[in-house]
C-alpha cells in the first residue's frame, strides 16, 4: 500500500500541485501545475506516477508511468524536475524495472546514486578513435563482421532466426572480462524471458549482467521508457571507468509502445503510422555509445530490430541502419539451409570493423569472402549435373569445409585464436585434401593458448592441418584364393 506521508510531505515543500481532469489509457490530463518542466516526475496521491510530455498554461499532459488505471479528481504533485533512476554497481547482477524496481525477489537494490534518463550524448571532442574488437565468441560474426567496443551494430532479423541466442552467446562471452552487459527486454512473451534469464544464470553472464524488464502488456509508458533507463544506467558505469555493452531487445517493440502512446496523444502519424520523431527518439539513444577520450572506456550499443518476411527495407529498419555502423543480418532463408547462426554474409557489414582487426586477420577476412563466393558459383554450376573443372571441385570442396568450421551451436563459443587457427588450417588445404573439420576444431580449443605470436600461428596450422587431413583409403583388391581343383577332369567328364 502506498504511503501517503511521501505525497503530504511535498505538498507541505509547496511543490507545484494540480488534479486530474481527464484520463485516456496511459494518456492523463492534469490541470494546475503551472510552470512545470517538460520530462519532470509526477507523483500522484495514489502512489502512480507520471511523465510530464506537453504542457499548455495550467494544463499538462503525461504519461501515466505504472498503468492506465487513473481516476478523475485524482490529485498530483511535482516529485523530481527530471525522471531519476537508480544507478551504480549494485544493480549488476539483478532484474530490475525501468524505474529500477527489483524483480528478481532479491531485496532491495543497493545503490544511492540516481541518474536522469534523457541524457545528452557526449561531443565529438569528448570521444575518441574505435581500436579494440569486441570478441562475441561466434565465428561467423568475429571473422566476417567483428563487432568493436564503443560501436553501434543494429541486429536484424525475422521471429526465431536466432537473435536472442546470438546475444546470449555474446553476453556469455564477456566472462572473464572486467565488461558489463546491459541487458533491456522490451515486450517479450514470458516464455522467452524466462528461456532468456535461465541461459544467462546457466552460462555465468548473469554474475556481470543488469536486465531491465519492461512488459509491453502492463505498461506502455515503461516500455517506452526502458532503453533510456538502461542506457542511463549504462553510463553511469562508462563514466566511472567500466567498459559496458547495451543490448536493446528489441526497439521495434519499443518503437511500437512509442506509436501507440503517439497516437492515444493525438499526434499526427507518419510513415507507417510512427511518430514524425521515432527518428529522433533512436537516434537520441543510440548516439550516447561511443569511446570516451578521458578514460578510454567504450559503451557498445546493439539495437535489435525485428524484420518480418526477412524485410530489411522497412520503414524502422533502414531507420536504425542508417542511425548504426553496421548491420548483422540474421535470415530464415539461411536458418532453413541448416546454417547455425543464420548470418547473411551478403547483407551483413561491419563499417568500423576493420579498424580493431589485425594485418592477419583483415586478411583472413578478404580470404574468406572471395573463398565463399567462389563455393556459391560453383554450388550453381554443379545443379546442372554437368562434370566440374578441378578448380570447381576444389571451391566447393573448401566452401563446405569452411561453412562446416562456421556451424555453432548455442552452448559452444571460441576464443578468437581458436578461430583463426581452424579456418587458416582448413585455406592451407586449398581444398584439395578432405579434412575431418570437427576434430581439427577440438584440437583448436587445445592448441590456441600456445599462440604467442604470429609464427605460431603459422607451425601450428602445418601440424592441424598434418593430424586431420582424412587419407584416402586404397580401393580394396578381393583376393582371390588359388586351390587346388577338388575333381580331375576325367570325373568332371564322367558327370
Amino acid at each position: 500500500m502506498f504511503n501517503n506521508q511521501t505525497f503530504q510531505r511535498l505538498v507541505e515543500a509547496d511543490n507545484l500541485t494540480g488534479e486530474v481532469i481527464a484520463v485516456n489509457s496511459f494518456i492523463i490530463e492534469v490541470k494546475g501545475l503551472e510552470g512545470v518542466r517538460l520530462g519532470s516526475r509526477v507523483l500522484f496521491e495514489d502512489g502512480q506516477h507520471g511523465l510530464v510530455r506537453e504542457a499548455y498554461g495550467d494544463k499538462v499532459i503525461l504519461y501515466n508511468i505504472d498503468s492506465e488505471k487513473m481516476a478523475p479528481g485524482t490529485l498530483a504533485v511535482v516529485q523530481e524536475d527530471i525522471l531519476n533512476v537508480p544507478v551504480g554497481k549494485g544493480l549488476v547482477g539483478r532484474v530490475v524495472n525501468p524505474m529500477g524496481i527489483p524483480l528478481d525477489g532479491k531485496g532491495p537494490i543497493k545503490t544511492t546514486a540516481t541518474s536522469g534518463i534523457f541524457n545528452p550524448a557526449p561531443g565529438i571532442m569528448a570521444r575518441s578513435m574505435l581500436n579494440e574488437q569486441l570478441a562475441s565468441g561466434v565465428t561467423a560474426v568475429d571473422m566476417f563482421f567483428p563487432v568493436v567496443l564503443g560501436q553501434r551494430i543494429a541486429i536484424l532479423g525475422d521471429s526465431k532466426s536466432g537473435k536472442s541466442t546470438f546475444l546470449s552467446q555474446l553476453s556469455a562471452n564477456q566472462e572473464g572480462t572486467d565488461r558489463i552487459v546491459v541487458y533491456v527486454l522490451i515486450g517479450k512473451r514470458k516464455v522467452d524471458i524466462e528461456q532468456l534469464l535461465a541461459g544467462l544464470r546457466s552460462s555465468g553472464a548473469m554474475d556481470h549482467t543488469i536486465v531491465v524488464l519492461a512488459d509491453i502488456f502492463d505498461s506502455l509508458a515503461q516500455s517506452y521508457l526502458a532503453p533510456y533507463a538502461a542506457c542511463a544506467m549504462a553510463e553511469h558505469l562508462w563514466y566511472g571507468g567500466e567498459d559496458v555493452v547495451v543490448i536493446y531487445d528489441d526497439l521495434s517493440s519499443h518503437a511500437e509502445a512509442y506509436r501507440q502512446l503517439s497516437l492515444l496523444q493525438e499526434v499526427d502519424p507518419g510513415r507507417d503510422s510512427y511518430p514524425g520523431d521515432i527518428f529522433y527518439a533512436h537516434s537520441s539513444l543510440l548516439e550516447r555509445a561511443g569511446k570516451l577520450l578521458k578514460n578510454g572506456k567504450t559503451l557498445t550499443s546493439l539495437p535489435v530490430v525485428l524484420t518480418p518476411n526477412d524485410d530489411i527495407t522497412a520503414y524502422l529498419s533502414t531507420s536504425i541502419m542508417s542511425i548504426t555502423d553496421g548491420q548483422i543480418i540474421l535470415d530464415l532463408g539461411v536458418f532453413r539451409q541448416g546454417n547455425r547462426p543464420a548470418v547473411n554474409a551478403g547483407l551483413s557489414v561491419s563499417r568500423v570493423g576493420g579498424q580493431a582487426q589485425t594485418v592477419r586477420q583483415k586478411r583472413l577476412s578478404g580470404t574468406l569472402f572471395k573463398l565463399l563466393a567462389r563455393y556459391k558459383q560453383a554450388e550453381e554450376f554443379s545443379h546442372f549435373g554437368s562434370s566440374l573443372s578441378k578448380d570447381a571441385r576444389i571451391d566447393l570442396t573448401l566452401g563446405k569445409q569452411i561453412y562446416e568450421a562456421l556451424q555453432q551451436p548455442p552452448e559452444v563459443r571460441l576464443t578468437l585464436n581458436e578461430q583463426q587457427l581452424m579456418l587458416e588450417t582448413i585455406i592451407l588445404g586449398g581444398g584439395e585434401v578432405d579434412i575431418d573439420v570437427a576434430a581439427l576444431k577440438e584440437t583448436a580449443k587445445k592448441e590456441a593458448p600456445k599462440v604467442k605470436k604470429e609464427e605460431d600461428f603459422d607451425r601450428l596450422e602445418a601440424e592441424l592441418l598434418k593430424k586431420h587431413t582424412i587419407k584416402a583409403k586404397e580401393p580394396e583388391v578381393l583376393a582371390v584364393a588359388e586351390t587346388a581343383p577338388t575333381t580331375t577332369p576325367a570325373e568332371e567328364t564322367k558327370s
